[in-house]
């Protein structure tokens, strides 16, 4: 295999985030993180509210539920949207429609209204709200087009946002719903989401352009699902194992007497992630981002493998820092493979497939997780984490990229500073 490349000394990482940052992206990236905060805050605080206002777990479940799959369910109308008429256009519609309906479902709860209107409302705003991750990595591709390097350092980037959306949004969403008011940390979600999105949207200087509908069907660039099929395997996969490893380490901590830790397990496990995020950006890769992929994705199911034997709370910090290092490089090496080989008339509908993969994952990883939990215990629940790494790496050795991005990522490694010829 190629050789993967090098990281720089301190300095030269800030210089490669420096490169990429003018004041135009960096005022689309800052208000694509507020914007993205809802992703993490609504499911957790639906669950808050409902069972406060109600009293049954079931029915919070199910409302969340109802939200994250219609969300799934969506995105990729969305983005089909997105592409054919633009972000301006279409981001201020929808987010006024999320806002509208999480409003209507959070009024559903305190005046008791009968449940089928909260299940609707709960629908149509997991349907209405966009996938601003998806947006901001469009305006990169757009703005970062004939600069391979500095594009892999923006995504690198916009998955350490994503790390700390996942961070910061469910604690305050916690603390605003259980120290202030139920309804809280909803509104918090609610605030960040409409104004975050609505200023994002204005901001059409980068945005990319929208691409209407051509008059004959066959001019239309097709999808490469050779590699896009299974790179929506590979983020189904993480899904699984993501949504598996929250409800594990929840039950690993509480069997270990400590409940109160899975939150620092769960962050600790992220801030590898994080580091990662902030490293991958800094090194001037020499391997094509397939391979990294391949790596990557080894890389998580070997990370994954030895939670199930782990027999102690300070040994779990460890391991789950140490896998946290696995997460972001795989991801960020699926998005920029999904770039690469999309058409420009169709990125933001071709990435609405990864994140709904992503999006689909978490829920029956968690169910399953739940499921072996309750017959078996915690630790060897820790296995549905191995079988998604598993699958991910599948995925991964079946992602076939075309002939022509091969050649481009060729022709783009070149005598860049800090790379050893």
């Amino acid at each position: 295999m190629a050789e993967p490349g090098r990281v720089e000394d301190a300095g030269t990482m800030l210089e490669h985030y420096r490169a990429i940052f003018t004041r135009a992206t960096a005022a689309f990236s800052l208000t694509g993180l507020i914007a993205r905060l809802p992703i993490s805050m609504m499911g957790l605080g639906i669950v808050l509210l409902a069972e406060h206002e109600t009293g049954s777990y079931a029915f919070a479940g199910a409302v969340s539920a109802v939200a994250l799959i219609s969300n799934a369910a969506f995105a990729i109308v969305q983005g089909r949207l997105l592409d054919r008429f633009g972000q301006s256009t279409v981001l201020p519609v929808v987010i006024t429609l999320w806002a509208a309906a999480l409003a209507a479902g959070m009024w559903s709860l305190e005046a008791d209204w009968p449940r089928l209107l909260t299940f609707v409302c709960a629908a149509v705003a997991g349907a209405a709200l966009p996938s601003v991750g998806t947006c901001v990595r469009a305006r990169w591709s757009h703005v970062l087009a004939d600069r391979p390097q500095r594009l892999h350092t923006a995504f690198s980037f916009e998955a350490v946002a994503d790390e700390a959306v996942f961070l910061i949004g469910p604690i305050a969403v916690t603390v605003l719903a259980t120290s202030v008011h139920p309804t809280a940390g909803l509104l918090a979600a609610l605030v960040s989401g409409l104004v975050g999105t609505w200023v994002f949207a204005a901001l059409r200087d980068t945005a990319p352009p929208a691409h209407p509908r051509v008059e004959a069907r066959t001019d239309r660039a097709p999808i490469p699902w050779r590699a896009i099929a299974p790179l929506t395997v590979v983020t189904a996969a993480l899904g699984v194992l993501f949504g598996a490893a929250e409800v594990v380490t929840v039950a690993f901590a509480e069997e270990q007497g400590r409940q109160g830790a899975a939150g620092f397990l769960l962050a600790v496990w992220a801030l590898g992630s994080l580091m990662a995020g902030l490293i991958s950006g800094a090194v001037t890769w020499r391997s094509s981002a397939a391979v990294r992929l391949r790596w990557g994705a080894l890389a998580m199911a070997l990370a994954m493998a030895p939670l199930f034997v782990v027999p102690s709370l300070p040994v779990m910090v460890v391991v789950l820092l140490v896998g946290g290092f696995a997460i972001s490089p795989t991801l960020i090496a699926a998005m920029s493979l999904a770039e690469q080989v999309l058409p420009t008339s169709r990125m933001t509908e071709g990435m609405a497939f990864l994140q709904t993969g992503l999006a689909a994952g978490l829920a029956p990883g968690a169910a399953v997780a739940g499921v072996v939990i309750d017959h078996a215990g915690a630790s060897p629940a820790y296995l549905v984490c191995f079988a998604g790494g598993a699958m991910a790496l599948l995925g991964a050795t079946l992602v076939r990229v075309p002939a022509t991005v091969r050649s481009h990522e060729e022709q783009a490694v070149g005598p860049e500073p800090g790379v050893v010829a």
